[in-house]
C-alpha cells in the first residue's frame, strides 16, 4: 500500500489526523528558550484563530504531505528500512518536503494572523521540522505499514 493510499483511507484518517494534531502539540510543548518561546507563542495566536483550526489545517495538509513524502516512503520500503529509521536519517529530505507543501499554503492564507505567525517562525522552521521527523517517522510507521 502506497502512502498516499494509506493517508487518505477514510477508514484511517480520524486516528491518523488525531496523531498528527498531538504530534504538533508535543513537539511544540518540548521547545525551549527564546525560539521555543516564540514558537509556543505563534502556535497559541494560530490555534487562538477558531476552534479546530489546527485540526482542520491538519486534515488539509495530510494529503499533500504524504504525496511529497512517497518518494522517501518508497526508498525506505526499497531499501528494507524501517521508515522511521530511514526518516529519521534523511531529516533534511523530508524537512524540505514538508515545507515546500506549508510554504505554498502560507503565501496563500487569508488570515494575516496566520501568515505573519508563519512568516516569523519560517527561519527556523527547518531545524523545528528536522527535530519532528523522528517522531513523524514512527506515525507513517504506524499507520502506513
Amino acid at each position: 500500500m502506497s502512502l498516499v493510499d494509506a493517508f487518505t483511507d477514510e477508514a484511517k484518517k480520524p486516528q491518523i489526523i488525531k496523531d498528527c494534531c498531538e504530534l504538533i502539540d508535543a513537539e511544540v510543548k518540548d521547545k525551549g528558550g527564546i525560539s521555543g518561546l516564540a514558537i509556543k507563542a505563534g502556535y497559541g495566536a494560530v490555534k487562538g484563530i477558531k476552534p479546530g483550526f489546527i485540526e482542520g489545517a491538519v486534515t488539509d495538509l495530510v494529503p499533500e504531505f504524504a504525496k511529497v513524502l512517497e518518494p522517501i516512503y518508497a526508498d525506505a520500503k526499497s531499501q528494507n528500512k524501517p521508515v522511521a529509521e530511514f526518516f529519521s536519517s534523511n531529516t533534511g529530505r523530508v524537512a524540505d518536503a514538508l515545507l515546500s507543501i506549508t510554504d505554498a499554503k502560507a503565501a496563500r492564507a487569508k488570515s494575516g494572523v496566520a501568515k505573519g505567525a508563519y512568516e516569523k517562525l519560517r527561519g527556523a522552521a527547518k531545524k523545528n521540522v528536522e527535530q519532528a521527523v523522528p517522531r513523524l517517522g514512527r506515525l507513517i510507521e504506524k499507520h502506513a505499514n
